[in-house]
């Protein structure tokens, strides 16, 4: 007689992943598309630089501050897209982003001397900052948990595209008179913008905005068509009610606004307070790695490789300048079309594994870069073209393992790692010290070049990048399958103890204050 212990053992099959939600998709989409902007713009003043210089008649000093300012430039436009996209919400935040750096492009395009051009470069370093911080942000608060890490890789992914479409441009129009061809190529700049205003008015708010903006129903909308299924529409919904200090029963009656006034009125300064002058144990530890991540991606020199990717080439024996600027392009394929290798990974193996590969990866390349350039000054001319090939090759692989890792990965990893309350300035923050290290990268590498070589400018970008890898490996957790209000949990105790505990306790008075304010009415 057969008893339950005799059963044979069925195998439960793993769950099937769903599949990727397409409205969240196209969502992910189009906000992303502002990405294209900073892409462009890095890659085309890599070409525009040498005509600039021809025409204008202006220093290596006056091109490097140029073509590095709008790195610092865009340092404001992050910090200001944070207040903005709490204000106006994520969405028309990225139709300012659009409309800035088109204002920008025309301004660059028709400068006729240098101080123009500054000024040109201000007004697209503010729209860039804008795009650069948002875009992220808005991808991660509409993507279902399931398909997250997949959708938050795309601001990268059109950050590349932008900086293929820069390279291009720079070779097609380099046949043009040079008064003529770098004006070209900023001109052409401003044509994405115009699509992408338009295209972003069809996208929905983000559901986390409308939820702190006391628009229940409205966020339920955009939750149930963006979400895996109706549950966890309704799961996720809850998630952010909670983290807001919303009751969970609240929906859009005049007691939901007041709770929403009462708790930005409790708020106050309270986030700035808890991220740059009380931060508790675990923001203080989301800080760390966010900040660091955002440290290591710039500081390894990546956007030298691409702004000033002709010069390189011609270090490493291509001397005609359009066969260099044709070859520019190989850089921006190389980010192209490596990306998709993170995209596809990000919610398979996590994020730590392809950090961790592409830190690795990028400091030996970035060695073997600044060995075979160093050879090249050193070894008879017999051997400088196969030395010349390796420089070439390790640039590429260089380019190629940070846009399958490092490049991606840091965007999704910090959209994810804070709290609500704190999500839009604490990006905003990770943006800015981003762009501040890509302004401080380009903006000396001409004179660290000049100083050091170009061969010892690589050798101390390898030295980063090895010390990276060491950071990452000790002080970032795995957030793969974790919900954005769960994440806290990684750094530390449970994000809601802690709030209470904290001497800010924004979110334990804002709760305290909603309930009282359901009682009232």
């Amino acid at each position: 007689m057969s008893t339950d212990a005799d059963a044979v053992p069925v195998a439960v099959a793993p769950a099937k992943r769903p599949p990727i939600n397409k409205y969240a998709f196209a969502c992910a989409l189009l906000a992303s598309m502002n990405s294209v902007l900073l892409g462009y713009d890095i890659s085309v003043m890599s070409g525009a630089q040498l005509f600039m210089k021809e025409d204008l008649k202006i220093t290596d000093t006056q091109i490097e501050i140029l073509a590095g300012i709008i790195s610092i430039y865009s340092l404001l436009g992050s910090l200001m897209a944070g207040l903005t996209s709490d204000w106006l919400g994520r969405r028309y935040t990225m139709v300012l982003a659009a409309a800035i750096f088109f204002t920008g492009a025309l301004l660059m395009g028709l400068a006729p001397n240098y101080a123009f051009l500054m000024a040109g470069r201000f007004v697209a370093g503010i729209g860039v900052g804008y795009a650069l911080m948002i875009a992220p942000v808005y991808t991660a608060e509409v993507a279902p948990t399931s398909s997250r890490g997949f959708l938050t890789t795309f601001p990268e992914v059109f950050n590349n595209f932008g900086i293929l479409l820069g390279y291009v441009s720079n070779f097609a129009f380099a046949r043009l008179p040079v008064h003529l061809s770098w004006r070209a190529m900023f001109l052409v700049g401003a044509v994405p913008p115009v699509f992408l205003g338009f295209a972003v008015l069809a996208m929905p708010e983000s559901p986390r905005w409308l939820v702190m903006r006391g628009r229940i129903e409205d966020a339920r909308r955009v939750l149930l068509r963006t979400s895996d299924s109706p549950e966890e529409a309704e799961e996720r919904l809850l998630d952010i009610k909670k983290v807001v200090g919303i009751p969970a029963d609240a929906t859009d009656a005049d007691d939901v606004v007041a709770i929403v006034r009462a708790n930005e009125a409790a708020r106050g300064q309270g986030v700035w307070k808890e991220l740059l002058i009380n931060p508790s144990r675990p923001v203080r530890r989301m800080l760390v790695a966010g900040l660091g991540l955002m440290f290591i991606q710039q500081a390894t020199g990546v956007d030298c490789v691409v702004m000033y990717s002709p010069r390189v080439f011609e270090k490493a024996g291509m001397k005609n300048r359009t066969n260099s600027l044709g070859a520019s392009m190989a850089v921006g394929a190389c980010k192209t079309f490596f990306i998709p290798i993170a995209t596809l990974l990000l919610d398979r193996v996590g994020r730590r594994p392809l950090l961790l590969a592409s830190g690795g990866g990028m400091a030996i390349f970035l060695f073997t870069l600044a060995t075979s350039l160093l050879m090249l000054d050193r070894r008879p001319e017999s051997e400088a073209k196969a030395l010349g090939a390796v420089s070439i090759v390790a640039m590429l692989s260089f380019v190629a393992s940070f846009a399958s890792g490092l490049g991606p990965v840091a965007w999704v990893y910090c959209s994810e790692i804070y709290p609500l309350r704190l999500r839009a300035q604490a990006a905003a923050i990770g943006t800015g010290l981003n762009r501040l290290m890509g302004g401080a990268t380009t903006m000396s590498f001409l004179s660290l070049s000049e100083a050091i070589t170009i061969a010892g400018s690589f050798y101390l970008y390898a030295c980063v990048a090895a010390a990276g890898w060491v950071f990452m490996y000790f002080f970032l957790p795995e957030t793969m399958g974790q919900s954005l209000e769960d994440t806290g949990k990684l750094f530390g105790k449970d994000m809601d103890d802690d709030d209470t505990d904290h001497d800010g306790a924004v979110v334990h008075h804002e709760r305290k204050r909603s309930t009282e304010l359901i009682t009232q009415q």
